[in-house]
């Protein structure tokens, strides 16, 4: 029997005008950020829709912006085509938008706590040189070996495994330029470096587990039966002790998304639906799998081009 996951981008897919179609077509939306905005003293709503760049790519915005822009992308579909997902995944941040899809959490809920975790996770690093970049064209293992090996100089950890052939680093300035420079003599195809706040998924910001765990705390999480993959073990999971577990390690923790993907594949997921911001996550899966099926949801012109086929599921 064929199955279905819903699954959401992380930090990286954000752009000034995102979202803009969706809250144009539902004044609740609006409603949404407005009150986003008024709770936590901010403008997120202009920052989306207006920018400057620079203000979105602030980690404190970018969190609350994807996963606002994925959660409303679903909603407009769902409000139209009756789809149920068999599992819910997203890739780092995108996991906080899989459990409003699966009904942990709410969408506001949701939006202060990765608004929180931004700001965690670039106090918890004090300051301190950082960097964090994609190795492209060796495996993962090659790219663990190599982290190994520059954890001699600094800190420098594998932070995401994308696809095969695409492993982000993180941790220290000279740790990653170690791991950079040993990635070029094992002929790595490209080495890109990402601009971010501050080195996530690597121990430099363990302080931010526990500040996000505190925040959790005062939050409600509700009961589902629609299980989430967990980005850090890659393993299905209802229990609501054990996603906010999960959730506070995966801040130190590597993003297993290709085990994620294989797993869900082996459960019989093939069709895939992605909602939010751009198609990065379409993008990995093909790399993962070319076999499998994935739709894309970023605005309402996409969802139309789409609406057929998701009416025949």
């Amino acid at each position: 029997m064929s199955k279905t996951a819903f699954i959401f981008p992380g930090q990286g897919t954000q752009y000034v005008g995102m979202a803009m179609d969706f809250v144009k077509s539902n004044i609740e939306f609006e409603k949404i950020l407005n009150n986003f905005d008024k709770k936590n003293n901010t403008d997120l709503l202009n920052i989306m829709f207006e920018g400057p760049e620079e203000k979105l790519k602030e980690t404190r915005f970018t969190q609350p912006a994807i996963l606002f822009h994925s959660i409303v992308a679903m909603k407009t579909v769902l409000n139209e085509i009756n789809i149920k997902p068999d599992y819910v995944a997203g890739h780092s941040l995108g996991e906080f938008s899989a459990l409003v899809a699966n009904g942990i959490l709410t969408l506001e809920d949701a939006m202060y706590l990765v608004h929180k975790r931004g700001e965690f996770m670039i106090e918890a690093n004090e300051g301190k040189p950082f960097a964090m970049a994609a190795i492209i064209g060796l495996s993962s293992d090659e790219v663990k070996d190599i982290c190994e090996e520059a954890s001699k100089v600094d800190v420098v950890i594998t932070a995401n495994f994308n696809t095969p052939v695409q492993t982000v680093i993180s941790g220290s300035k000279a740790g990653v330029e170690k791991a950079a420079e040993l990635a070029k003599e094992k002929n790595a195809k490209r080495i890109v470096p990402l601009a971010v706040g501050g080195p996530f998924h690597s121990p430099l910001i363990k302080k931010a587990e526990n500040w996000l765990m505190a925040e959790m705390n005062n939050i409600n999480f509700s009961k589902t039966s629609i299980p989430l993959i967990s980005n850090v073990n890659a393993k299905p999971v209802t229990d609501i002790e054990d996603i906010k577990n999960n959730l506070a390690k995966q801040i130190t923790s590597s993003i297993l998304w290709v085990d994620s993907v294989k797993f869900m594949i082996s459960e019989g997921v093939d069709l895939f639906i992605e909602f939010g911001p751009k198609k990065v996550l379409a993008g990995m899966l093909k790399k993962i799998d070319k076999n499998v099926r994935v739709i894309s949801i970023d605005t309402i012109e996409t969802f139309k081009l789409v609406k057929n086929d998701l009416e025949m599921l």
